[in-house]
C-alpha cells in the first residue's frame, strides 16, 4: 500500500507531564504530526503551577538535574535551551539537618565534600573515596548503558545481567553505602536520594547510586521562573514544531481498530484516529480506563494492581511576609529515626507520629517567585500510599501541615506567625487529580525486580500502537528519568512507523 506510506504519521500524547512533553518534541521533531492531550487546564502534569497572592508555587519536581536530556530536546531541531529558559546552578546541592543538631552540606565541589566528611571520620573520608568510585562504575553501566534503552525482551535484560551482578545491584542502596561509611548520619547523606524517585533505601536497588555520580558530573540546577517556567519553554517548543496541545482535554477512552490505528475519544465527545498513542497518564489509569475496553489491557491492570507502588506525599505550600535569607535552596529535615519510619511508609498500615522532610525555598535562588521581601516555600513529607494506609486526608491535612510548620522553625524561626498564605496537596489529591494509582506519587516502585525489562515496557507488545513514558516505565521517576523514557520509547515509535 504506497499510498499509506506516504500519509503523514499521527501520534497522540496523553498526558503533559515532562516525559509526556519530551515525547511530544521528540515526535514532532521527527515528522510524525503530534497531538498533545492535557487533562488539566495548564500543562506540565505533576509539574503543576499556583499562583496565590503574588507567591509562585511549582507543584512538581524541583530538582533539575542532568541538564544536557533538556538541551538535546532543543538541539534536535538546532536551537538552544538558554534561548528559552535560563538554568541556575544550586549550591549546596542539599543541606541536611538531623534531629540533635547536626547538620551537612552535600556540596559539589569534591574537596569541600571530602574536607567534612574528614572532619567526622578519616577513615569515612577514605570509604567515601571509594563509594564515590564505585558510583561512577555503576553510572556508567546503569546510566549511560541503559538509561535510554528498551528493555522489551527477556534477552535484553540477560545481556545486562552479568554487569548488575558484578555491581551486587541486588544490594540495596544503603546496605552498599554501609560498606563504605560508617557513621550512621554519612550513610543516610548517600542513601537518601533514592526516596527522590519513589524508593526507599533499604530496598532499591545499589544501581541508584549512581545519582551521585550524575549529581556531582552535572550539577544541581533550578530554572529562573521556577519549574513550571521549563514546563512552559517546551511547550513554546513544541508549538513551534508545529505541535498542538489541547488543555482541559482528558482523554475518556482509546480504542485500537482492525486496521491498528488508535481511535481517542475526549471527554468533549470528538474522536480522532491516531498511528500511535504514547501515553504519560498513570501507567493503570492508561490501562484500566483509557483502553479499558481492551483484553489484554485488563490483564495489564490486573497485573499492575499485584506490582508494588511508591509511597505518597504529603505537600505543603506556604508563603511567608518576610524573606528567609540564609536557608539553602534545598534542605533535607531527617526525623529521629530512619530504617522504622521508612519501613512505616513504605510497609506500614497506618501513618507514623513523626516524619522526614524535603523542604525548597526557591527564593533563596529567584526571589520573582515571591513579593518583594517575602518567602516562598514548600515542603513535602512522605507518607504511605492509600492502598496502604487509609487514612482520611480531607480531615487531618490542616493539623497535619500544622505539625510540619512547627517541625520546620529548627531551620525557618517562628514560621507558624509568618506565613501569609498556604495551600497543601494530599495523598487523595493524588488519586482524584492526577489519577494517581493508590495516590502513589512515583508510580511503580523502583526496586530491582521492578526495574528494566520487569518494569512496564516502552511499547506494548500485544496492542500495537500504544506506547509509554513516564514514572511507570522503564527507566523511573525522576527527571532525568522521564525525560530519558521518551528518548527510548520514541526511537522504537519512529522504527515502528517511519522506518518499517
Amino acid at each position: 500500500m504506497p499510498n499509506d506510506q506516504s500519509r503523514e504519521k499521527t501520534a497522540a500524547v496523553i498526558g503533559s507531564g515532562f516525559g509526556g512533553l519530551a515525547a511530544a518534541i521528540r515526535l514532532q521533531s521527527a515528522g510524525i504530526s503530534t497531538v498533545l492531550y492535557e487533562a488539566r487546564d495548564k500543562p506540565g502534569g505533576r509539574a503543576y503551577v499556583y499562583h496565590d497572592d503574588g507567591y509562585t508555587f511549582d507543584a512538581g519536581p524541583t530538582v533539575v538535574t542532568a541538564p544536557h536530556t533538556l538541551e538535546e530536546l532543543f538541539e534536535l531541531t538546532d536551537r538552544k535551551l538558554e534561548d528559552y529558559i535560563e538554568l541556575i546552578e544550586v549550591g549546596p546541592m542539599y543541606r541536611l539537618i538531623w534531629s540533635d543538631g547536626d547538620r551537612f552540606d552535600y556540596v559539589r565541589d569534591a574537596d569541600k565534600m571530602l574536607e567534612q566528611i574528614r572532619q567526622r571520620s578519616e577513615s569515612d573520608a577514605i570509604g567515601y573515596q571509594k563509594f564515590f568510585k564505585y558510583s561512577e562504575k555503576v553510572f556508567a553501566k546503569g546510566y549511560t548503558d541503559l538509561v535510554d534503552r528498551p528493555f522489551l525482551r527477556f534477552s535484553d535484560m540477560l545481556k545486562v545481567t552479568p554487569d548488575l551482578m558484578k555491581l551486587r545491584a541486588e544490594r540495596s542502596v544503603y546496605n552498599t553505602v554501609s560498606k563504605y561509611v560508617k557513621d550512621e548520619h554519612l550513610r543516610q547523606a548517600m542513601s537518601f536520594h533514592s526516596l527522590l524517585v519513589g524508593g526507599n533505601p533499604f530496598q532499591t536497588s545499589s544501581i541508584y547510586t549512581l545519582i551521585h555520580f550524575l549529581e556531582r558530573q552535572w550539577g544541581v540546577f533550578f530554572p529562573r521562573g521556577g519549574t513550571h517556567a521549563l514546563v512552559r519553554a517546551l511547550v513554546k517548543l513544541f508549538e513551534e514544531l508545529g505541535g498542538e496541545i489541547r488543555l482541559n482535554t482528558p482523554v475518556k477512552q482509546a480504542v485500537l481498530t482492525e486496521n491498528n490505528t488508535h481511535e481517542i475519544t475526549d471527554d468533549k465527545g470528538d474522536v480522532q484516529t491516531f498511528d500511535a498513542v504514547v501515553s504519560n497518564a498513570d501507567i493503570h489509569h492508561t490501562y484500566k480506563h483509557i483502553y479499558g475496553a481492551n483484553k489484554v489491557a485488563k490483564k495489564r491492570a490486573k497485573k499492575l494492581e499485584k506490582m508494588d507502588w511508591s509511597m505518597s506525599l504529603f505537600v505543603l505550600h506556604f508563603g511567608t511576609d518576610i524573606e528567609y535569607k540564609d536557608v539553602a535552596h534545598h534542605t533535607i529535615l531527617f526525623g529521629p529515626r530512619y530504617k522504622e519510619l521508612l519501613d512505616e511508609i513504605f510497609k506500614g498500615a497506618k501513618l507514623p507520629e513523626d516524619f522526614s522532610l524535603y523542604l525548597h525555598v526557591p527564593t533563596v535562588t529567584d526571589s520573582s517567585l515571591a513579593p518583594e521581601g517575602c518567602s516562598a516555600g514548600y515542603v513535602l513529607a512522605p507518607v504511605p500510599h492509600l492502598g496502604r494506609a487509609d487514612v482520611d486526608w480531607d480531615s487531618m491535612a490542616e493539623q497535619y501541615a500544622d505539625k510540619i510548620i512547627k517541625a520546620l522553625e529548627v531551620e525557618l524561626p517562628e514560621l507558624s506567625k509568618h506565613i501569609v498564605t498556604r495551600r497543601h496537596f494530599t495523598p487523595t489529591m493524588f488519586e482524584s487529580e492526577l489519577v494517581a494509582y493508590k495516590g502513589s506519587a512515583f508510580s511503580v516502585a523502583p526496586k530491582l525486580t521492578q526495574s528494566a525489562y520487569f518494569r512496564p515496557h516502552n511499547k506494548d507488545r500485544k496492542i500495537p500502537g500504544l506506547y509509554f513514558v513516564g514514572a511507570g516505565t522503564h527507566p523511573g521517576a525522576g527527571l532525568p528519568g522521564v525525560i530519558n523514557s521518551a528518548k527510548a520509547t520514541v526511537r522504537l515509535v519512529v522504527s515502528d512507523l517511519i522506518q518499517h
